[in-house]
């Protein structure tokens, strides 16, 4: 029995795939999705079939999905409403109708669409908040805080089935009043905690400051020693309070995609914590059983660069590096 998480390299955005033991996918996220991208022709000049311009090699969840055989997906996490964590959230919906979406009621103004980023992924979002899911199929709205519980996702089904272990730990109703009276949004964005059977996994979304606060104060035993984080704001250096670290300590660390300069390494190489970017190894796949968490890097060069002993696994499509 194994559980498989995937941290998906989709450019300057966030898109994580888990699929759990009850065999149900859960996606957090979601950047750079878009139908039949492979038929060029449908698409303006400069896309490519992985992703936004020929001179990038960025993945498309669609594709991803059905590369590796999913064809449903269970819950959509949208950990808040940046464009760079909703882009394609249409796609996806029209393709594989997640039966619940979890979402946060902020009052973000609509954003320009600058670059690649759509119209029509901004109101697929906000008609599924308001549970109207017209073309996109009949999608559950849920609202979740800190320390809610329910069927499926951390209380077992009707006939005790195990749930999929997932924690909400932030945002609380105050974190989201404040954050849409400040605008400071990113103080709203999920932050969730995955149990799995090797250990804890810690998906951050953007959260800022005010969000750590309230981890610290209320969390502490939930995000203490967590095995693997998604770093939150995809690891970039956002002057923000990094001390939370101190108490976290992931044994391995996953950054997105962006330029070196604007990465936070320094905060975790000083505190000598493991970390790895989309930058270095394309995909990054986690599989996780009884034995631990074994990372595999889509890129073979470093993954040989890591452990020069690595092989590749042709079902996960790519290269083991080491175990957590």
């Amino acid at each position: 029995m194994e559980e498989i998480i995937h941290f998906l390299d989709v450019g300057q955005g966030d898109c994580s795939i888990i699929r759990h033991l009850s065999g149900r996918v859960t996606m957090i996220d979601v950047c750079n999705a878009r139908s039949g991208l492979p038929y060029r022709a449908l698409y303006p000049e400069g896309y490519n079939e992985k992703g936004f311009t020929a001179n990038s090699e960025y993945e498309n969840p669609v594709c991803y999905l059905e590369k590796i055989g999913e064809n449903h997906i269970f819950r959509f996490i949208a950990t808040h409403p940046d464009m760079d964590h909703i882009d394609g959230i249409a796609d996806i919906f029209y393709n594989f109708y997640p039966e619940n979406f979890w979402y946060v009621r902020l009052s973000k103004p609509t954003p320009s669409f600058n670059g690649n980023y759509r119209k029509v992924d901004w109101n697929a979002y906000k008609s599924l908040c308001n549970g109207e899911n017209g073309i996109y199929g009949f999608s559950k709205p849920l609202e979740l805080f800190s320390g809610f519980k329910g069927r499926y996702y951390n209380q077992s089904d009707y006939l005790g089935n195990p749930c999929d272990n997932l924690d909400v730990l932030s945002p609380t109703p105050e974190l989201v009043k404040l954050a849409n009276q400040t605008k400071k949004y990113n103080d709203a964005s999920y932050v969730i905690l995955y149990r799995t059977m090797a250990g804890k996994i810690l998906f951050c979304g953007d959260s800022h400051d005010n969000t750590w606060k309230h981890l610290l104060e209320n969390h502490l035993s939930d995000i203490r020693d967590v095995k693997l984080m998604i770093a939150p704001h995809h690891g970039r250096d956002s002057s923000r309070d990094r001390t939370f670290l101190d108490h976290v300590r992931p044994k391995l660390t996953l950054f997105g995609r962006a330029r070196s300069e604007h990465l936070a390494y320094d905060a975790w190489r000083n505190r000598s914590l493991d970390y790895v970017t989309n930058n270095q190894a394309g995909n990054v796949i986690i599989r996780v059983n009884s034995n631990g968490m074994h990372v595999f890097f889509e890129n073979e060069s470093f993954a040989k660069k890591r452990n020069p002993y690595t092989f590749y696994d042709p079902m996960l499509m790519a290269w083991y590096c080491h175990t957590i």
